[in-house]
């Protein structure tokens, strides 16, 4: 017999819903003095921008508990530059420099990204206007990246998850919260970039401009 095409769905939420049960079972009791005390305040110590690709989780790849990550996730990990009507992006930013105090800030680009992927192969995105608005905030990687020569389309994409990651660091810096921050050295900002199958996070180092093994320079920083 075919299945109804929502039993899939009906298993997964299934599934989640177990998960939540031994969250509340299992582990929640083992940090219910963390909960207690984040209950009623938050100091995360670091701003994690990254993409919403379901294979990128921050807490996961950083191993941080509950607390120490204020995090935005959009398509593309993107920051679009500080302007007059200042959009989710911008007043979650403002909020964790300027209320909350963080003290740096990560972009994190991964491999694999599908937003980078439709820029690069300039995939047709009529049917999904508001993408395609949101991917125009790339536009300075875009044209650096046009710019030059690949081997390959892997090497197109990798190159491409770079940029943007550079780009969306200057788009930050236009953020008033963030220029005090940087001005009054409270502030340090940085550039990853997560390979998924490798397991690898590169850094980019800011004195040089190239992405190197954060596992084995774990001091560099991008500004």
């Amino acid at each position: 017999m075919r299945r109804a095409p929502f039993d899939y769905l009906e298993k997964f939420v299934q599934e989640i819903i177990e998960g939540l049960i031994r969250f509340q079972r299992d582990v929640f009791p083992q940090q219910s003095a963390l909960f207690k005390r984040l209950s009623t305040a938050q100091s995360p110590s670091t701003l994690f921008v990254t993409c919403s690709d379901s294979r990128v989780v921050p807490e996961l790849l950083t191993q941080a508990e509950p607390g120490a990550l204020f995090v935005i996730r959009n398509a593309g990990n993107i920051v679009p530059s500080y302007g007059p009507e200042p959009g989710g992006v911008s007043a979650t930013v403002e909020y964790a420099v300027a209320v909350l105090g963080v003290r740096d800030i990560v972009i994190c680009g991964h491999s694999n990204c599908g937003a980078m992927t439709a820029i690069t192969t300039n995939t047709n995105l009529e049917h999904l206007p508001a993408v395609a608005g949101w991917l125009r905030h790339a536009d300075a990687a875009k044209a650096i990246h046009a710019s030059r020569t690949y081997q390959s389309p892997a090497e197109r994409l990798d190159a491409l998850v770079k940029d943007n990651v550079v780009a969306q660091l200057a788009n930050i810096r236009t953020h008033p919260s963030v220029a005090v921050g940087l001005a009054n050295k409270k502030l340090q900002l940085h550039g990853w970039i997560f390979d998924i199958e490798s397991g690898v996070m590169l850094a980019l180092d800011g004195r040089t401009g190239q992405f190197v093994p954060l596992l084995e320079n774990p001091d560099i920083f991008a500004v």
